[in-house]
């Protein structure tokens, strides 16, 4: 037995007297950490996630701090399948166009003009539904390494249409549900953020655009050719403790840092934090 500091809480650690890998308990009364346990991967506080360019897919090679690559991301895109559904909204939303006009025309003209009023968001709010509802849902796939022969955590898209909210579905390596992401779009206006709930309801932590002032220059000025960038602070709890950061590297390229340095303990779980770091960047197409 050895008396460990804290932040070794929950950490694969070899063994000073047989060499072994052995994971180290938790400090006294604290309870075991949520994060990762069994798989070495999840096991550490510093993510590294590059995205490929010129690929179809949203493919991300995620390493350790040191450089190491521990993970392979994948999120298909469907453009063929993508493009179909648009060209059906477009479709179907001139229909209802078409038939809000004859409707406007034969109404006289005191109704008449209110029908083509109407007609216009109408038109919209068609077309939204149409081809949202015939994309392919997009799911996450987490896998060991870029052979793709062992699954270690999904992201799973709940549903087609979402006019208000989306939510995802974070499944573990044996496929069982450990958390929910969820974010509202009207909270997007002014300051995007993301909510990780438990399977139960419950908000476990949430990220948010790291500034309101940068938020809203962001809303009018654009990334800015990159000085602009969106980062995310995560917090959780009624006092908003920070537990980690997802930063974007300052680079041609997608680079990103998912940093939990300030969760020692590890009791937001690994897993559905670098879910959650996919998520805000396929998710928000930064």
């Amino acid at each position: 037995m050895y008396e460990l500091r804290p932040e070794y809480a929950g950490r694969l650690l070899e063994c000073p007297a047989c060499g072994r890998q052995l994971r180290a308990g938790p400090a006294p009364g604290t309870g075991q950490p949520a994060a990762s346990q069994g798989d070495p991967a999840f096991d550490r506080d510093v993510f590294l996630l590059r995205e490929r360019v010129l690929t179809i897919r949203s493919k991300y090679e995620v390493w350790a701090a040191d450089g190491t690559p521990i993970l392979y991301v994948e999120r298909p895109t469907y453009p063929l399948r993508t493009l179909v559904a648009y060209l059906v909204g477009l479709v179907v939303g001139f229909v209802v166009l078409a038939w809000l006009g004859g409707v406007a025309a034969a109404a006289g003209p005191l109704v008449g003009p209110l029908v083509m009023l109407l007609a216009v968001p109408a038109t919209a709010f068609v077309f939204v539904v149409v081809s949202m509802s015939l994309r392919p849902l997009r799911h996450v796939t987490v896998y060991r390494d870029e052979s793709r022969a062992e699954v270690v955590l999904r992201v799973l898209q709940d549903q087609r249409v979402a006019l208000l909210t989306r939510t995802y579905t974070v499944l573990a390596s044996r496929g069982e549900p450990i958390a929910k992401l969820r974010k509202t779009y009207i909270h997007n206006v002014v300051r995007k953020r993301w909510y990780v709930e438990a399977l139960d309801g419950r908000t476990l932590a949430m990220a948010i655009e790291d500034s309101i002032v940068l938020s809203l220059l962001r809303r009018i000025l654009g990334p800015l050719f990159g000085i602009l960038r969106t980062n995310f602070v995560l917090v959780r709890g009624a006092d908003q403790e920070v537990v980690g950061e997802f930063n974007r590297k300052f680079t041609l390229l997608d680079r990103y840092v998912l940093d939990l340095s300030a969760d020692p303990g590890r009791t937001f779980d690994r897993r559905v934090a670098l879910a959650l770091g996919v998520m805000l960047d396929t998710g928000e197409r930064r």
